[in-house]
């Protein structure tokens, strides 16, 4: 199996497409520690459905929002694996602030909790995962992004703008890393098909969503899984400094 002996930290990883990318890499043969904000339950599922800590897993704790957290978390991490040779950095959060239907206190509160969650929290694990990296013979940091990064976020700016900045921060720690052969990638899905969007999926509202594909349909958690498991695998070292746009053809951009 391609991640035989490696140690792999998922962030928001008790659900949705978290749990998906913990399970592949379990199955690919990593031991893998399951991120959560606040559901530990979730988590626990997660970890079981992983095999649990007899298979070397295990579940951690962290508000992403905290710096201090975050770095107790990567090196958590590090101390129950021994070593740390992927972070996927998919915890994120999404809040609607349409900027004239809110008042300015709404406004910065939505940008605090978007930057600071999507793009400060990640940015702080990469820093600390890199450096453990860098000094261990390299890894690889994957990023999963949006495709609101570049078609928009009208109803949620905050979130496309935190995800923009997170592009952005991927493609320069690829540069600043390569020497030390950390390579840092990002995934940009479209809609997935989480428990959070299936409500939304329902009657002609969900139709108009799988109709923004040709393929008409959303993407599913395993799809986005494989994705992030070949951008952290050695085969794709070589496209560091990547964004992949995973949308089923829903928003192409040149």
């Amino acid at each position: 199996m391609r991640f035989e002996g490696k140690g792999v930290l998922v962030t928001g990883a008790s659900k949705g497409i978290g749990r998906a990318v913990a399970r592949r890499f379990a199955t690919d043969g990593a031991r893998v520690v399951v991120h959560y904000g606040g559901d530990r339950p979730a988590a626990e599922e997660t970890l079981a459905a992983i095999g649990g800590e007899a298979a070397g897993h295990a579940v951690a704790q962290a508000d992403l929002r905290d710096p201090d957290a975050v770095e107790r978390l990567c090196t958590g991490a590090v101390d129950h694996l021994g070593r740390l040779d992927v972070l996927v950095n998919n915890a994120g959060v999404y809040r609607l602030a349409p900027v004239l239907e809110v008042d300015y206190a709404a406004w910065r509160e939505h940008l605090d909790e978007m930057v600071t969650t999507n793009l400060l929290g990640p940015a702080w694990a990469a820093h600390c995962a890199a450096r453990h990296m860098a000094a261990n013979g390299g890894g690889r940091i994957v990023n999963v992004s949006s495709r609101g990064a570049f078609r928009g976020e009208p109803d949620a700016p905050g979130y496309g703008a935190a995800k923009a900045g997170l592009n952005a921060l991927g493609q320069s720690l690829a540069v600043a890393l390569a020497p030390h052969i950390v390579a840092v990638l990002t995934i940009a899905p479209g809609f997935v098909e989480t428990a959070m969007v299936r409500p939304h999926l329902q009657g002609e509202a969900g139709d108009a969503i799988r109709a923004q594909s040709p393929f008409n349909r959303v993407a599913t958690v395993d799809e986005v899984a494989d994705a992030v498991a070949f951008l952290a695998s050695d085969a794709a070292g070589w496209a560091s400094g990547t964004i992949l746009d995973f949308n089923g053809a829903s928003y192409l951009r040149t």
